[in-house]
């Protein structure tokens, strides 16, 4: 049965994050070198980028004005692969996902790794492709740029897969992410209006380098005509993974008519708000009311992973419109043209004003490492098990009424619950079941009684569950309290997975006593999903809605 982390209220498209990486140990990492001028310290970079696709590595390798030698080393446990380069005046490290992984966790591991190799890095860049989100108020075509801009006071990613559905069906976020550095956001500012009084030559610069390397021509902009939006209900054929010229442009009513853009500069620059999640966007629909209802310019599946851990400003080239219709046609010219807004940002920010900012790295030493370091003795893991504990930690769960006998045996036989417990139609609801209704109308029953029922029908499983209650004590009504419960009860039912507690890398030992944060709970819990091995985890969480609205996110 294919491994599940959560099952909570989530809109239809999500997909859960938890990425597996290989993980390669070495005490002494040395990579070898190519070509090009002597390495410089690692501490000599204080620019970290990161990609999540190679032809965003590609791309980001084109526009570098010097490339150094790959590292001569790198920190234990660190998988990562590192261009490094020089970019105006600054030092530029460049990383890429692993090969098939994507998703919040996987960029948080990448960064979290990046830092502690390159402990001197101070700015960051996420720089790559992503889906659009065109409305008649944001004309955005493929191979524009949306870079991520707060909005209202709040920061310029919205992690859109933890917002709450409330009964007039409309999302609520229970928090936007960190915003970028100031020294980004005014290098923004400032080249906005270098763009808008001198233009900008970014076509220019994508096609110079397109002459000087004959092989990436496949990243040049395609012909206009590719350059198709769909009308929203229109959905490209399931399973049928043929272009959508060859199977979806016979029928030119189902194209959304726009007017001929005659523009001054090639591609557009937008600025506002993205959305993250670990899914890939696909319906029109969804993509329609988020834009609607939050402004949303852009979808993509890293940023909410390194907002808050790895302040950086977020760059997407459009390649797509967030719908069915996924146009790889326009991946690599959208990958360019992201990197040359990179570049052209880097250069307009002085080397001293990154230099006084304070180092990443002293703000990483709650992110786990890939790889532990095998420091607490069992005595020491059982004192911080009980200090997950916490005063009533089941007590809402058990104040709620027993369904009567036959009252709720229904949603066993339901299609929608006998299909999410179907590993062969995970890719379908993507391991989540969402139960809604109106208040006061037995849904906390009903998840009692699917629990109860999993516990004791599923002996092969792990079953876990928080019960939000509004009205209990801070940690009953915090995702605080919600990670606490959930990572105890997993590593009660499996003592072996203890070990993840070597992840705190705790500094010193303090009698047991552990402040826990937010950051700190979901990374050891994730660590130990991860850890499960060929398990199954069954999550159930209820009332969600009565989570506290300063919550961040789950």
């Amino acid at each position: 049965m294919p491994k599940r982390e959560f099952t909570s209220e989530g809109n239809q498209g999500a997909v859960t994050g938890t990425e597996k990486r290989r993980k390669i140990a070495f005490d002494d990492v040395r990579t070898p070198a190519t070509d090009g001028p002597e390495p410089r310290a690692n501490d000599a970079y204080t620019v970290g980028w990161i990609c999540a696709l190679i032809t965003e590595y590609v791309a980001a390798q084109a526009f570098l004005d010097e490339k150094h030698n790959r590292p001569e080393y790198v920190s234990t446990n660190d998988n990562n692969d590192y261009t490094l380069g020089k970019i105006g005046k600054h030092n530029v490290v460049i990383a890429v996902l692993p090969d098939g992984e994507y998703g919040i966790s996987s960029a948080a591991s990448v960064a979290s790794d990046m830092l502690h190799s390159f402990p001197n890095v101070r700015i960051g860049l996420m720089v790559g492709i992503g889906g659009g989100a065109p409305s008649l108020k944001h004309d955005i075509r493929l191979g524009d740029i949306v870079v991520s801009a707060p909005r209202d006071g709040k920061g310029g990613v919205f992690q859109y897969d933890f917002g709450k559905t409330i009964q007039d069906q409309s999302f609520r976020p229970t928090g936007f992410l960190n915003q970028p550095p100031t020294v980004l956001r005014t290098a923004v500012n400032g080249l906005k209006a270098q763009y808008e009084s001198e233009g900008h030559q970014l076509e220019e610069a994508i096609s110079n380098i397109l002459e000087e390397k004959p092989r990436l021509q496949k990243y040049k902009r395609p012909d206009p005509s590719s350059d198709r939006l769909y009308q929203s209900d229109f959905v490209h054929p399931p399973n049928d993974d043929s272009s959508c010229a060859a199977v979806c442009s016979g029928d030119p009513l189902k194209l959304m008519l726009r007017s001929e853009q005659i523009r001054e500069d090639n591609p557009a620059i937008h600025y506002g708000l993205i959305a993250s999640a670990d899914q890939l966007m696909k319906d029109a629909l969804i993509r329609d009311r988020l834009a609607s209802e939050k402004d949303v310019l852009c979808f993509e599946m890293e940023a909410a992973g390194l907002i808050n851990h790895f302040p950086c400003l977020v760059i997407r080239g459009i390649c797509d419109y967030s719908d069915s219709h996924k146009n790889k046609e326009w991946q690599g010219y959208a990958a360019m043209s992201a990197a040359a807004y990179a570049k052209d940002l880097l250069c307009r920010i002085p080397p001293n004003d990154v230099e006084a900012l304070r180092r990443m790295a002293s703000g990483v030493s709650a992110q786990p490492r890939r790889g532990e370091s095998p420091s607490l003795n069992e005595e020491q893991k059982r004192m911080l098990l009980n200090s997950l504990q916490f005063d009533q930690l089941d007590t809402h769960r058990t104040t709620i009424k027993n369904a009567h006998s036959k009252t709720c045996k229904w949603l066993l036989k339901k299609s929608e619950y006998l299909e999410w417990l179907n590993p062969r139609k995970l890719d379908e609801h993507h391991g989540f079941l969402w139960i809604k209704g109106k208040p006061g109308t037995g849904k906390s029953t009903l998840i009692k009684f699917a629990l109860a029922n999993s516990r004791k029908m599923m002996k092969d499983k792990i079953v876990i569950s928080f019960f939000f209650n509004a009205r209990g004590n801070n940690l009953e009504r915090s995702t605080t309290g919600m990670y606490r419960s959930l990572l105890l009860q997993i590593l009660e039912k499996l003592p072996a997975l203890q070990h993840v507690f070597n992840f705190l890398q705790l500094p010193t030992w303090n009698n047991g006593y552990h402040k826990w944060s937010i950051e700190s709970l979901k990374a050891l819990f994730n660590q130990a999903v991860q850890s499960i091995g060929k398990s199954s985890v069954l999550c159930f969480i209820d009332a969600l809605d009565e989570c506290d609205e300063d919550e961040s996110g789950i």
